[in-house]
Protein backbone atom coordinates (compact mmCIF):
# COMPACT_ATOMS: atom_id res chain seq x y z
CA UNK A 1 0.00 0.00 0.00
CA UNK A 2 1.47 3.12 -0.98
CA UNK A 3 1.85 5.72 1.97
CA UNK A 4 -0.14 9.27 1.52
CA UNK A 5 -3.27 7.25 -0.07
CA UNK A 6 -4.98 9.55 2.62
CA UNK A 7 -4.79 11.57 5.14
CA UNK A 8 -7.28 12.44 8.33
CA UNK A 9 -8.35 15.77 5.82
CA UNK A 10 -9.58 13.31 3.06
CA UNK A 11 -11.11 10.42 5.20
CA UNK A 12 -13.35 13.72 6.55
CA UNK A 13 -14.46 15.26 3.17
CA UNK A 14 -15.09 11.43 1.77
CA UNK A 15 -16.98 11.01 5.24
CA UNK A 16 -18.95 14.95 4.45
CA UNK A 17 -20.06 13.46 0.95
CA UNK A 18 -21.43 10.28 1.57
CA UNK A 19 -23.52 11.68 4.70
CA UNK A 20 -24.61 14.35 2.15
CA UNK A 21 -25.83 12.02 -0.47
CA UNK A 22 -26.97 9.84 2.25
CA UNK A 23 -28.86 12.67 3.79
CA UNK A 24 -29.96 14.32 0.15
CA UNK A 25 -31.64 10.80 -0.70
CA UNK A 26 -33.57 10.03 3.06
CA UNK A 27 -34.79 13.74 2.48
CA UNK A 28 -35.63 13.31 -1.38
CA UNK A 29 -37.16 9.97 -0.37
CA UNK A 30 -39.64 11.06 1.98
CA UNK A 31 -40.86 14.69 0.16
CA UNK A 32 -41.86 11.95 -2.49
CA UNK A 33 -43.84 10.47 0.03
CA UNK A 34 -42.00 6.82 -1.07
CA UNK A 35 -40.36 6.42 2.69
CA UNK A 36 -39.91 7.71 5.94
CA UNK A 37 -43.10 8.86 6.91
CA UNK A 38 -42.40 9.71 10.60
CA UNK A 39 -40.89 12.75 9.35
CA UNK A 40 -42.78 15.96 8.65
CA UNK A 41 -42.04 17.79 5.26
CA UNK A 42 -40.45 20.52 6.73
CA UNK A 43 -37.68 18.44 7.99
CA UNK A 44 -37.58 16.71 4.72
CA UNK A 45 -36.75 19.97 2.89
CA UNK A 46 -34.44 21.13 5.80
CA UNK A 47 -32.84 17.78 4.98
CA UNK A 48 -31.95 18.45 1.48
CA UNK A 49 -30.61 21.81 2.89
CA UNK A 50 -28.05 20.18 4.89
CA UNK A 51 -27.06 17.77 2.39
CA UNK A 52 -26.23 20.22 -0.08
CA UNK A 53 -24.55 22.22 2.57
CA UNK A 54 -21.80 18.74 3.42
CA UNK A 55 -21.51 18.71 -0.09
CA UNK A 56 -20.26 21.74 -0.64
CA UNK A 57 -18.40 21.87 2.90
CA UNK A 58 -16.38 18.50 2.19
CA UNK A 59 -14.00 20.74 0.50
CA UNK A 60 -14.07 23.46 2.77
CA UNK A 61 -13.92 22.11 6.16
CA UNK A 62 -11.41 19.37 6.10
CA UNK A 63 -8.83 21.58 5.41
CA UNK A 64 -9.35 24.07 7.98
CA UNK A 65 -9.68 21.42 10.30
CA UNK A 66 -6.21 19.62 9.12
CA UNK A 67 -4.20 22.64 7.00
CA UNK A 68 -2.38 21.06 4.10
CA UNK A 69 1.17 20.72 4.87
CA UNK A 70 2.40 18.89 1.48
CA UNK A 71 3.33 22.06 -0.26
CA UNK A 72 7.21 22.50 -1.06
CA UNK A 73 8.97 24.86 1.37
CA UNK A 74 10.16 27.45 0.10
CA UNK A 75 13.70 28.82 0.20
CA UNK A 76 16.76 27.04 -0.84
CA UNK A 77 16.71 22.94 -0.50
CA UNK A 78 18.86 21.65 2.46
CA UNK A 79 22.06 19.43 2.10
CA UNK A 80 22.02 15.82 3.72
CA UNK A 81 24.73 14.05 4.23
CA UNK A 82 22.63 10.74 4.25
CA UNK A 83 23.45 7.92 1.61
CA UNK A 84 21.15 5.71 0.36
CA UNK A 85 21.85 2.19 -1.17
CA UNK A 86 20.48 -1.31 -2.63
CA UNK A 87 20.80 -4.32 -0.70
CA UNK A 88 18.37 -5.96 -2.58
CA UNK A 89 17.76 -6.37 -5.57
CA UNK A 90 21.30 -7.01 -6.63
CA UNK A 91 22.43 -4.84 -9.38
CA UNK A 92 22.08 -7.22 -12.78
CA UNK A 93 19.68 -9.96 -10.41
CA UNK A 94 17.12 -11.52 -12.48
CA UNK A 95 13.52 -11.70 -10.91
CA UNK A 96 11.04 -14.10 -11.11
CA UNK A 97 7.79 -13.76 -9.98
CA UNK A 98 5.26 -11.61 -9.39
CA UNK A 99 6.68 -9.11 -6.72
CA UNK A 100 10.39 -8.13 -5.87
CA UNK A 101 11.10 -7.78 -2.35
CA UNK A 102 13.47 -4.43 -2.48
CA UNK A 103 15.83 -3.60 0.88
CA UNK A 104 17.58 -0.15 0.95
CA UNK A 105 20.17 1.19 3.50
CA UNK A 106 20.07 4.54 4.72
CA UNK A 107 22.90 5.95 6.42
CA UNK A 108 23.11 9.42 8.16
CA UNK A 109 19.14 9.93 8.34
CA UNK A 110 16.21 8.89 9.79
CA UNK A 111 12.86 8.10 8.08
CA UNK A 112 9.95 9.93 9.78
CA UNK A 113 6.66 9.28 9.03
CA UNK A 114 5.01 13.34 9.47
CA UNK A 115 4.55 15.57 6.41
CA UNK A 116 6.28 18.68 7.26
CA UNK A 117 7.61 22.14 6.12
CA UNK A 118 10.23 22.40 8.70
CA UNK A 119 13.04 20.27 7.38
CA UNK A 120 15.87 19.48 8.47
CA UNK A 121 19.22 17.65 6.68
CA UNK A 122 18.73 14.35 8.10
CA UNK A 123 14.85 13.27 8.39
CA UNK A 124 12.89 12.22 5.41
CA UNK A 125 11.35 9.73 3.46
CA UNK A 126 11.89 7.33 0.28
CA UNK A 127 10.32 7.52 -2.64
CA UNK A 128 10.90 4.24 -4.76
CA UNK A 129 10.57 4.96 -8.84
CA UNK A 130 10.40 1.93 -11.21
CA UNK A 131 11.48 2.50 -14.91
CA UNK A 132 10.98 6.48 -13.90
CA UNK A 133 7.88 5.72 -12.70
CA UNK A 134 7.47 6.45 -8.94
CA UNK A 135 5.47 3.36 -7.35
CA UNK A 136 5.88 3.97 -3.62
CA UNK A 137 6.18 6.53 -1.18
CA UNK A 138 7.34 5.25 1.67
CA UNK A 139 8.31 5.07 5.95
CA UNK A 140 10.36 1.75 5.44
CA UNK A 141 13.77 0.52 3.89
CA UNK A 142 12.02 -2.68 3.04
CA UNK A 143 8.89 -3.32 0.75
CA UNK A 144 7.26 -5.69 -1.86
CA UNK A 145 6.98 -3.98 -5.01
CA UNK A 146 4.36 -6.09 -7.70
CA UNK A 147 6.38 -6.92 -10.85
CA UNK A 148 2.11 -7.93 -12.78
CA UNK A 149 2.37 -5.59 -14.93
CA UNK A 150 5.82 -5.30 -15.84
CA UNK A 151 7.39 -6.86 -18.94
CA UNK A 152 10.08 -9.56 -19.27
CA UNK A 153 13.48 -7.72 -19.93
CA UNK A 154 15.52 -4.91 -18.27
CA UNK A 155 14.33 -2.96 -15.99
CA UNK A 156 15.44 -0.01 -13.51
CA UNK A 157 14.96 1.18 -9.57
CA UNK A 158 15.97 4.05 -8.25
CA UNK A 159 15.16 5.19 -4.45
CA UNK A 160 15.28 8.66 -3.64
CA UNK A 161 15.67 10.04 0.42
CA UNK A 162 13.52 13.12 0.45
CA UNK A 163 12.70 15.70 3.16
CA UNK A 164 9.86 15.44 5.15
CA UNK A 165 7.74 17.49 2.52
CA UNK A 166 8.46 15.50 -0.44
CA UNK A 167 10.78 17.55 -2.15
CA UNK A 168 14.87 16.68 -3.09
CA UNK A 169 17.54 17.50 -1.21
CA UNK A 170 20.11 19.67 -2.39
CA UNK A 171 22.38 17.51 -3.66
CA UNK A 172 19.53 14.79 -4.48
CA UNK A 173 20.34 11.40 -2.20
CA UNK A 174 19.62 8.58 -4.82
CA UNK A 175 20.79 5.12 -5.75
CA UNK A 176 19.61 3.39 -8.68
CA UNK A 177 19.91 -0.28 -9.56
CA UNK A 178 18.74 -2.36 -12.92
CA UNK A 179 17.38 -6.17 -12.79
CA UNK A 180 16.22 -8.38 -15.24
CA UNK A 181 12.64 -9.68 -15.07
CA UNK A 182 12.82 -13.16 -16.46
CA UNK A 183 10.17 -13.99 -19.14
CA UNK A 184 7.06 -16.44 -18.79
CA UNK A 185 8.18 -20.15 -19.61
Amino acid sequence: MLAHAGGADESLGVFMVLAGLWTGWAARTRIRERGFPRVPIWAAWGGVSLSLILIAGSVIVPTRIFPRTTQLASGPRPASTATLSFERPANGATATGTDLEVVLQLTGGTIVTTTSTKLTPDTGHVHLSLDGRVVSMTYGLVQSVSLRSVTPGDHTLQAEFVAADHGPFQPRVTASVTFVKAGSS
